[in-house]
Protein backbone atom coordinates (compact mmCIF):
# COMPACT_ATOMS: atom_id res chain seq x y z
CA UNK A 1 0.00 0.00 0.00
CA UNK A 2 1.39 3.03 -0.84
CA UNK A 3 2.18 6.12 1.52
CA UNK A 4 0.76 9.89 1.11
CA UNK A 5 2.31 12.40 2.13
CA UNK A 6 -0.07 15.96 2.89
CA UNK A 7 1.38 18.78 3.62
CA UNK A 8 -1.67 21.11 5.39
CA UNK A 9 -2.25 25.04 4.80
CA UNK A 10 -1.02 25.05 7.86
CA UNK A 11 2.58 23.51 6.90
CA UNK A 12 2.00 20.59 9.41
CA UNK A 13 3.24 17.12 7.32
CA UNK A 14 0.59 15.06 7.60
CA UNK A 15 1.54 10.52 5.90
CA UNK A 16 -1.26 8.77 5.01
CA UNK A 17 -2.00 4.89 3.14
CA UNK A 18 -3.54 5.10 0.25
CA UNK A 19 -6.67 2.53 -0.26
CA UNK A 20 -5.22 -0.38 -2.41
CA UNK A 21 -7.47 -1.19 -4.69
CA UNK A 22 -9.34 -4.39 -2.86
CA UNK A 23 -10.16 -2.55 -0.23
CA UNK A 24 -11.60 -0.13 -2.82
CA UNK A 25 -13.37 -2.57 -4.76
CA UNK A 26 -14.77 -4.39 -1.51
CA UNK A 27 -16.01 -0.93 -0.02
CA UNK A 28 -18.12 -0.62 -3.07
CA UNK A 29 -19.11 -3.97 -3.14
CA UNK A 30 -21.03 -3.62 0.17
CA UNK A 31 -22.31 -0.09 -1.01
CA UNK A 32 -23.95 -2.12 -4.01
CA UNK A 33 -25.43 -4.70 -1.52
CA UNK A 34 -27.15 -1.55 0.51
CA UNK A 35 -28.19 -0.25 -2.90
CA UNK A 36 -29.89 -3.31 -3.68
CA UNK A 37 -31.39 -4.13 -0.58
CA UNK A 38 -32.96 -0.59 -0.88
CA UNK A 39 -34.12 -1.17 -4.69
CA UNK A 40 -36.00 -4.41 -3.43
CA UNK A 41 -38.34 -2.02 -0.51
CA UNK A 42 -38.72 0.06 -3.17
CA UNK A 43 -39.96 -2.29 -5.25
CA UNK A 44 -42.20 -3.88 -2.30
CA UNK A 45 -43.32 -0.07 -1.63
CA UNK A 46 -44.01 0.19 -5.55
CA UNK A 47 -46.19 -2.83 -5.69
CA UNK A 48 -48.28 -1.89 -2.63
CA UNK A 49 -48.52 1.56 -4.16
CA UNK A 50 -50.16 -0.15 -6.87
CA UNK A 51 -52.99 -0.85 -4.65
CA UNK A 52 -53.64 2.60 -3.43
CA UNK A 53 -53.52 4.26 -6.94
CA UNK A 54 -55.27 3.32 -10.04
CA UNK A 55 -53.16 5.46 -12.10
CA UNK A 56 -49.73 3.64 -13.26
CA UNK A 57 -48.37 7.05 -13.66
CA UNK A 58 -48.96 8.56 -10.64
CA UNK A 59 -46.99 4.96 -9.01
CA UNK A 60 -44.15 5.20 -11.36
CA UNK A 61 -43.60 9.11 -10.25
CA UNK A 62 -43.59 8.02 -6.74
CA UNK A 63 -41.38 5.37 -6.88
CA UNK A 64 -39.14 7.17 -8.99
CA UNK A 65 -39.28 10.12 -6.56
CA UNK A 66 -38.56 7.44 -3.30
CA UNK A 67 -35.95 5.70 -5.80
CA UNK A 68 -34.01 8.99 -6.35
CA UNK A 69 -31.79 9.09 -2.59
CA UNK A 70 -30.65 5.54 -4.31
CA UNK A 71 -29.38 7.27 -7.69
CA UNK A 72 -27.42 10.15 -5.49
CA UNK A 73 -26.13 7.40 -3.37
CA UNK A 74 -22.15 8.66 -3.10
CA UNK A 75 -22.75 12.11 -3.46
CA UNK A 76 -24.95 12.34 -0.69
CA UNK A 77 -22.87 10.23 1.67
CA UNK A 78 -19.69 11.39 0.45
CA UNK A 79 -20.87 14.85 1.08
CA UNK A 80 -22.87 14.53 4.45
CA UNK A 81 -20.17 12.17 5.94
CA UNK A 82 -16.82 13.47 5.30
CA UNK A 83 -15.93 12.06 2.45
CA UNK A 84 -17.34 7.87 3.47
CA UNK A 85 -19.89 6.07 2.26
CA UNK A 86 -20.90 2.64 4.75
CA UNK A 87 -18.87 0.45 2.68
CA UNK A 88 -15.83 3.38 3.33
CA UNK A 89 -17.09 3.32 6.75
CA UNK A 90 -16.94 -0.41 7.32
CA UNK A 91 -13.05 -0.60 5.68
CA UNK A 92 -12.38 2.56 7.19
CA UNK A 93 -11.60 4.71 4.21
CA UNK A 94 -11.89 8.54 2.88
CA UNK A 95 -12.02 10.60 0.32
CA UNK A 96 -9.44 13.56 0.79
CA UNK A 97 -8.09 16.66 -0.67
CA UNK A 98 -4.63 16.12 -2.01
CA UNK A 99 -3.45 19.68 -0.81
CA UNK A 100 -4.78 18.57 2.73
CA UNK A 101 -7.89 21.45 2.27
CA UNK A 102 -11.25 20.81 3.28
CA UNK A 103 -13.03 18.36 0.63
CA UNK A 104 -15.84 20.94 -0.65
CA UNK A 105 -19.13 19.90 -2.20
CA UNK A 106 -18.30 20.53 -5.83
CA UNK A 107 -15.24 18.20 -5.57
CA UNK A 108 -17.68 15.27 -4.42
CA UNK A 109 -19.72 16.22 -7.74
CA UNK A 110 -17.18 16.19 -10.26
CA UNK A 111 -16.41 12.78 -8.28
CA UNK A 112 -19.44 11.44 -8.52
CA UNK A 113 -20.77 12.75 -12.59
CA UNK A 114 -17.06 10.71 -13.72
CA UNK A 115 -17.89 7.35 -12.24
CA UNK A 116 -20.34 7.47 -15.74
CA UNK A 117 -16.91 6.98 -17.57
CA UNK A 118 -15.30 5.42 -14.44
CA UNK A 119 -17.74 2.08 -13.41
CA UNK A 120 -20.61 2.53 -15.64
CA UNK A 121 -20.12 3.21 -19.64
CA UNK A 122 -17.32 0.55 -19.38
CA UNK A 123 -17.90 -2.06 -16.80
CA UNK A 124 -15.50 -0.33 -14.49
CA UNK A 125 -12.45 -0.95 -16.34
CA UNK A 126 -11.62 2.35 -16.99
CA UNK A 127 -11.73 3.18 -12.78
CA UNK A 128 -9.67 0.12 -12.53
CA UNK A 129 -6.66 0.38 -14.90
CA UNK A 130 -6.42 4.54 -13.54
CA UNK A 131 -5.95 3.19 -9.69
CA UNK A 132 -3.53 0.38 -11.05
CA UNK A 133 -1.26 2.82 -13.06
CA UNK A 134 -1.62 6.12 -11.09
CA UNK A 135 1.03 6.89 -8.49
CA UNK A 136 -1.64 8.16 -6.15
CA UNK A 137 -4.04 5.54 -7.49
CA UNK A 138 -6.68 7.89 -8.47
CA UNK A 139 -9.71 7.08 -10.70
CA UNK A 140 -10.66 10.08 -13.21
CA UNK A 141 -13.01 11.24 -10.73
CA UNK A 142 -10.56 11.80 -8.12
CA UNK A 143 -7.58 13.11 -10.59
CA UNK A 144 -10.84 15.98 -11.90
CA UNK A 145 -11.36 16.54 -8.17
CA UNK A 146 -8.18 16.51 -6.70
CA UNK A 147 -8.79 13.91 -4.39
CA UNK A 148 -7.62 10.74 -3.31
CA UNK A 149 -9.24 7.69 -1.26
CA UNK A 150 -7.16 7.12 2.02
CA UNK A 151 -6.97 4.53 4.26
CA UNK A 152 -7.51 5.57 8.40
CA UNK A 153 -6.68 1.88 9.80
CA UNK A 154 -3.47 3.46 11.42
CA UNK A 155 -3.24 2.26 14.88
CA UNK A 156 -3.51 4.96 17.39
CA UNK A 157 -1.53 5.75 19.64
CA UNK A 158 -1.43 8.78 22.42
CA UNK A 159 1.01 10.63 20.53
CA UNK A 160 -1.23 10.80 17.15
CA UNK A 161 -3.85 12.32 19.47
CA UNK A 162 -3.84 15.53 21.61
CA UNK A 163 -4.37 14.05 24.79
CA UNK A 164 -1.26 13.83 27.26
CA UNK A 165 0.04 11.77 29.98
CA UNK A 166 -0.84 13.65 32.96
CA UNK A 167 0.47 12.81 36.17
CA UNK A 168 -2.12 13.10 39.21
CA UNK A 169 0.62 15.42 41.11
CA UNK A 170 1.13 17.79 37.68
CA UNK A 171 0.56 21.37 39.11
CA UNK A 172 -0.66 23.26 36.30
CA UNK A 173 1.37 26.83 35.49
CA UNK A 174 -0.88 28.45 32.47
CA UNK A 175 -4.55 28.89 33.55
CA UNK A 176 -5.99 30.14 30.35
CA UNK A 177 -4.90 27.49 27.98
CA UNK A 178 -8.63 26.71 28.12
CA UNK A 179 -9.18 29.08 25.64
CA UNK A 180 -7.00 27.14 22.95
CA UNK A 181 -9.50 24.40 21.21
CA UNK A 182 -8.67 21.02 19.95
CA UNK A 183 -8.16 21.74 16.88
CA UNK A 184 -5.03 24.45 18.18
CA UNK A 185 -3.81 21.65 20.62
CA UNK A 186 -3.71 18.84 18.25
CA UNK A 187 -2.17 21.71 15.32
CA UNK A 188 0.58 22.25 17.81
CA UNK A 189 0.85 18.90 18.99
CA UNK A 190 1.73 17.83 15.89
CA UNK A 191 3.73 20.97 14.60
CA UNK A 192 6.33 20.23 18.23
CA UNK A 193 6.58 16.81 17.26
CA UNK A 194 7.69 17.03 13.86
CA UNK A 195 9.62 20.30 14.82
CA UNK A 196 11.57 18.10 17.74
CA UNK A 197 11.73 14.97 15.74
CA UNK A 198 14.21 16.71 12.91
CA UNK A 199 15.56 19.05 15.27
CA UNK A 200 14.20 22.15 14.00
CA UNK A 201 14.83 24.86 16.42
CA UNK A 202 13.48 27.68 14.73
CA UNK A 203 10.54 26.24 13.89
CA UNK A 204 10.26 24.95 17.74
CA UNK A 205 10.60 28.77 18.87
CA UNK A 206 8.10 29.90 16.23
CA UNK A 207 5.56 27.28 17.46
CA UNK A 208 6.41 29.02 21.05
CA UNK A 209 6.02 32.83 20.02
CA UNK A 210 2.90 31.69 18.51
CA UNK A 211 1.64 30.21 21.49
CA UNK A 212 2.94 32.55 24.04
CA UNK A 213 1.35 35.15 21.79
CA UNK A 214 -2.33 33.48 21.78
CA UNK A 215 -1.78 32.50 25.95
CA UNK A 216 -0.43 36.38 26.37
CA UNK A 217 2.13 34.34 28.70
CA UNK A 218 5.54 35.07 29.96
CA UNK A 219 7.60 32.33 31.14
CA UNK A 220 11.59 31.52 32.02
CA UNK A 221 10.86 27.84 30.52
CA UNK A 222 12.72 27.03 27.70
CA UNK A 223 10.54 26.60 24.27
CA UNK A 224 10.47 22.69 23.88
CA UNK A 225 9.46 22.59 28.03
CA UNK A 226 7.13 25.82 27.40
CA UNK A 227 5.47 23.53 25.16
CA UNK A 228 5.38 20.00 26.66
CA UNK A 229 4.28 22.28 29.80
CA UNK A 230 1.06 24.04 27.81
CA UNK A 231 -0.20 20.50 26.53
CA UNK A 232 -0.23 18.65 29.77
CA UNK A 233 -1.78 22.14 31.37
CA UNK A 234 -4.55 21.69 28.51
CA UNK A 235 -5.09 18.09 29.23
CA UNK A 236 -4.91 18.67 32.88
CA UNK A 237 -7.93 21.53 32.92
CA UNK A 238 -9.98 19.22 29.95
CA UNK A 239 -9.82 15.97 31.13
CA UNK A 240 -10.62 17.17 35.12
CA UNK A 241 -13.23 19.98 34.12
Amino acid sequence: MSNLQINTTQNVNLDYKIAGIGERILAFLIDGFILYLYAVLVQVIGSALGYVFDDNWTTIGLVSLIFLPAMLYSLLMHSLFNGRTVGKMILKLRVVKLDGSPVHWSNFLVRWMLRLVDIWLFFGSVGLLTILFTDKKQRLGDAAAGTVVISTKNKVNISHTILEEVAQTHVPIFTNVTILSDKDVRLIKETYQIANKSGDYRTMKALRDKVESLLNSKSELYDRQYIETVLKDYNFYTQNS
